[in-house]
């Protein structure tokens, strides 16, 4: 019996959307699986461009054809990491990892993510279905050319590649690991209502639970949601030196497990002509650049999800829960996971529980909390993506974000036309403002209802600006450009809950940069980039030899004990390089300060300054026999596996001048130190970073961190590491005529011969 997807194939071929041709396959594959037969034809239409850097460029007839083959080039360069990211999104991680991953599966299923995936895509139009099936098929192709995946790197679970699973994938990442986070909910809350689900009742079958939400078991540290962000800048023609806009396009995301990106091309007859970043597991680059225009996504802190508070008390029916002046009845369903352990596969099933504000996912002080975000149940976010890449000119990019169905995140966007653009976006709901929407809510009051969601004409932009230039670095819209030009949104015409985020270090350094900057060149463009100067730092140090001044006259022998490292760091330039003792000590002492910081509120140590430099200083003669430690030793980019092995002083690494968010420099690393190891790693920041020109043919270069593969027997595995670690941006091509002159080598998918 045919499959579902086979049907769906089947009924590609009959609407003409792909054509079958008994030369694609062999007669008798073709006569019994017409499923083969339509990959193989989507194969034949396929062409994928390897350039110097690995970085794949497909080319289909259609746009179907070029999905299958960005799927195809995904997997080549890291099919594991693929099919964890699937494996955590439809909620069947348990089955890999155990215990480990039961409270994210468990957290999976109550959103009802498969659901709603497979919801969406039965409802989509034929076109994105067609895109989705293309996805599928790509990644169904590789493993029938590669046999040999199902037999390396560890179990497999699934037995198939849907269409579905890149908008359950967008969920998950989104809604579940981003969003849900944002509620502030703590694991042991969550727990509680896992136990009250249990099918063995209270506690029954949780023992042994410990995953992190939206957490992965990795021997790699997690990068902090704080620094997961970005910075952007755009500048008009009128402070371009080539006359043409400008763009800097710089996401701070991690550098392992399932949110690390992955470069990519696709273009087609169609029109189709898209390069930028993705994730693996999406069908498309959703970030980047076409032959027209180009923009940048960059986090913002829009408050997207509510907790509210339910009471079941009906004493006849204890899955009504009160509302109004009456109960309302719950949804309530069943769900099995399968959990790996020792002696094999067990199975767990657990009921759920939804309210109309949205399912029950823990339990604070006794009552069960359930999760309102926006627009969850909605479909729409990879079709807005689509429509994005699709675009020609302004009219057509507002039109497509102004769905509101990719529904956070700031834009930044540039032209050929000359238009620079920002909006905050994000799909806000109306909220009445007699709430403290930071903490639950009754879920039984009436007034407590979303009244639907503000329209894009209600959020903060600015277009065109007199200033000549905007930024947007996760900081506040209302200083997209300069303070004080009259460009800038103002806050009053917008509602408190709409904009939560202030000012940041990152942003402040930004203006700083693009107000100085009258006539900027490319290459200029280029290096300001990765430019390394610390606003924080210079912010910073000033006050903390302002209290060694004073502790001079306080305590002459304390402040004689730190007087070298003060002068080390009042005679800096603040400018972070591998060679720099400087950074290593600012860095180590700010992270103490800011831990002990909290400690003291309500006016604790007036020398907790000093106290911060002196355990700074300890900690690095602890790890190092001395706190003179240069930047680039301490601070290190390794690329280990995902979820393999850990970071390791022993194995190669690479120095890195990049720095924290929070320190406000434009080259962005996070690093954080390892158990039985003395350096730190970097595990996200910087990861896909591109400088676009936007003239009448489109320049780009781009870098990625690593390279483009995962396989560590590859020409493509580090290959960028160098070149990113310095700025030294490499070619990003984009018209067929540049892809084909500079290809290193090209194939159909399914004919190059296996792997690289």
């Amino acid at each position: 019996m045919e499959t579902s997807r086979a049907r769906r194939l089947s009924g590609l071929v009959a609407a003409g959307l792909i054509l079958i041709t008994q030369s694609a396959c062999a007669p008798e594959e073709a006569a019994t699986d017409p499923a083969s037969a339509a990959r193989a034809e989507l194969a034949s239409r396929v062409t994928i461009y390897r350039d110097a850097w690995g970085v794949p460029h497909v080319h289909g007839e259609t746009d179907p054809a070029a999905a299958f083959g960005l799927s195809y080039a995904q997997a080549e360069d890291n099919f594991r990491q693929i099919e964890d990211n699937f494996a955590r999104a439809i909620g069947r991680a348990s089955e890999i990892y155990g215990e480990e991953t039961l409270r994210d599966d468990w957290v999976n299923r109550a959103l009802g993510v498969e659901a709603l995936a497979r919801r969406e895509y039965e409802g989509a139009d034929e076109r994105l279905r067609a895109l989705l099936d293309g996805y599928a098929a790509g990644l169904e192709h590789y493993v029938a050319s590669h046999p040999e995946v199902r037999s390396e790197g560890g179990p497999h679970v699934l037995e198939r590649f849907e269409p579905w699973y890149p908008l359950a994938l967008i969920r998950y990442l989104y809604y579940q690991r981003g969003f849900l986070r944002a509620a502030g909910l703590a694991a042991p809350e969550i727990e509680a209502e896992m136990a009250e689900s249990a099918a063995g009742g209270p506690g029954g079958e949780m023992d042994g639970a410990s995953a992190v939400l939206g957490g992965a078991p990795t021997a790699v540290p997690e990068l902090p949601r704080s620094e997961q962000g970005s910075n952007s800048w755009a500048v008009t023609a009128a402070r371009s030196a080539t006359g043409n806009p400008l763009l800097l396009i710089n996401p701070h995301l991690p550098f392992f497990g399932p949110s690390q990106v992955y470069e990519g091309h696709v273009s087609s007859d169609e029109g189709w002509n898209m390069s930028g970043y993705t994730r693996l597991g999406f069908p498309l680059p959703y970030v980047g650049f076409n032959e027209h225009l180009a923009w940048a996504s960059t986090d913002n802190a829009a408050d997207l999800v509510d907790l509210y508070a339910e009471r079941f008390d009906d004493p006849g029916d204890a899955t009504k829960y009160r509302y109004g002046e009456g109960h309302r009845p719950a949804v309530v369903w069943t769900d099995e996971i399968r959990v790996a352990g020792e002696g094999g596969t067990e199975l767990r099933r657990f009921t759920f529980r939804a309210t109309h504000h949205g399912p029950v996912v823990a339990r604070r002080d006794g009552r069960p909390l359930a999760v309102h975000m926006a627009k969850l149940e909605e479909p729409g976010w990879l079709d807005q993506w689509y429509a994005m890449t699709r675009a020609t000119n302004l009219a057509e990019f507002r039109d497509a974000v102004g769905r509101l169905d990719m529904l956070f995140g700031n834009y930044l966007y540039a032209d050929r036309d000359g238009h620079i653009f920002y909006a905050y976006n994000a799909a806000v709901p109306r909220r009445s403002e007699g709430f403290d929407w930071s903490a639950p809510v009754d879920g039984s009051d009436p007034a407590t209802e979303w009244q639907g969601y503000h329209p894009m004409v209600e959020i903060p932009q600015v277009l065109d600006p007199p200033t000549g230039w905007l930024q947007n670095c996760n900081g506040t819209p209302f200083l997209a450009t300069a303070e004080g030009s009259g460009a800038n949104p103002d806050p009053a015409a917008f509602p408190a809950y709409m904009v939560p985020e202030g000012d940041n270090a990152r942003s402040r350094n930004a203006r700083r940069i693009l107000s100085a900057e009258e006539t900027l060149t490319f290459d200029r463009w280029i290096e300001l980039s990765y430019d390394t100067l610390s606003l924080t730092a210079a912010d910073e140090v000033p006050g903390l030899v302002a209290t060694w001044e004073r502790l001079r006259g306080a305590d002459p022998e304390r402040a004689a004990a730190v007087a070298e490292p003060v002068s080390l760091l009042r005679d800096w330039d603040r400018v972070s390089t591998v060679d720099s003792e400087a950074t290593t000590l600012f860095v180590y002492w700010f992270e103490t300060r800011w831990r002990l910081g909290p400690a003291e509120e309500g006016g604790g140590d007036p020398w907790l300054d000093i106290r911060a430099l002196e355990e700074a200083m300890a900690h690095l003669e602890e790890r190092w026999g001395t706190w003179r430690v240069a930047w680039g030793e301490v601070n290190r980019l390794q690329r280990v596996a995902s979820g393999g092995e850990g970071f390791d002083d022993d194995a190669p690494s690479f120095a890195s001048a990049g720095v924290p968010s929070w320190a406000g420099a434009v080259f962005t690393m996070w690093s954080g130190e390892v158990d039985g190891e003395r350096r730190r790693y970097g595990v996200g920041g910087n990861s896909y970073v591109a400088v676009v020109e936007l003239g009448p043919k489109v320049e780009a270069r781009s870098l990625l961190v690593f390279g483009a593969s995962a396989d560590s027997a590859s020409p493509h595995h580090l290959d960028q590491a160098d070149r990113y670690l310095h700025g030294e941006y490499k070619p990003a091509w984009l018209t067929l005529e540049d892809v084909q002159a500079n290809a290193e080598r090209s194939y159909r998918p399914g004919e190059e011969g296996g792997r690289e």
